[in-house]
């Protein structure tokens, strides 16, 4: 067995070389993922979720992923590049996603569809034990570094909710906070059978 000392070095062309390839590869899977997601149905639940200007290469599969094992309805991304879909273990071909390039047109359409649409701040109003969640909830995300891309005060129907944080952290990962909001929706308003 060859030790990691032993082990031959990449050039700097061959290392940038292997990442152009594993782009190439992200981006073909993504692009076929994309065109499986038109056959993708709602799940059984009425809670959809908005991805506002996320990181690309790094919560939103995840996100895919939980939103499949709860039964989203769907995933309104905003503004959000090509992404690897692998992390996603399948969730993208299943969960219907609908693309906006900005959050006031993934807005009219949820208002459009009798959404209300909810905030995750990590100062929101409501405090996620305790907030009574519409069956039909739109949960909005924003950028991992940013945050949201626009005002909430400029929505002044949209609501805030926080997860409560007992440690010393100022924030949850995005795709984790995201994952306990859905299994606070589907533990209010349960429906659907688990495994189905």
């Amino acid at each position: 067995m060859q030790d990691d000392q032993d082990a031959p070095r990449l050039t700097r062309a061959e290392r940038r070389a292997a990442r152009l390839a594993r782009q190439k590869q992200i981006e073909q899977r993504y692009r076929k993922d994309r065109q499986r997601n038109v056959l993708a149905q709602p799940g059984c639940h009425d809670f959809v979720f908005v991805l506002d200007h996320l990181k690309a290469g790094f919560n939103v599969p995840k996100i895919f992923r939980s939103a499949q094992a709860f039964g989203a309805a769907a995933i309104h991304l905003v503004n959000i590049g090509v992404f690897d879909t692998a992390p996603a273990k399948g969730a993208f071909r299943k969960v219907p996603a609908r693309f906006h390039d900005r959050f006031e047109e993934a807005h009219q359409a949820l208002t459009a569809e009798g959404y209300t649409l909810i905030a995750l701040t990590a100062d929101g109003a409501e405090s996620l034990p305790g907030a009574e969640l519409p069956r039909r909830s739109a949960f909005v995300v924003g950028n991992e570094e940013f945050g949201l891309s626009f005002d909430p005060a400029d929505y002044p129907e949209m609501r805030t909710l926080r997860i409560p944080l007992y440690g010393r952290m100022e924030s949850l990962n995005a795709s984790v906070a995201a994952a306990i909001v859905m299994y606070e929706y589907v533990r209010q308003h349960g429906g659907g059978e688990a495994g189905s």
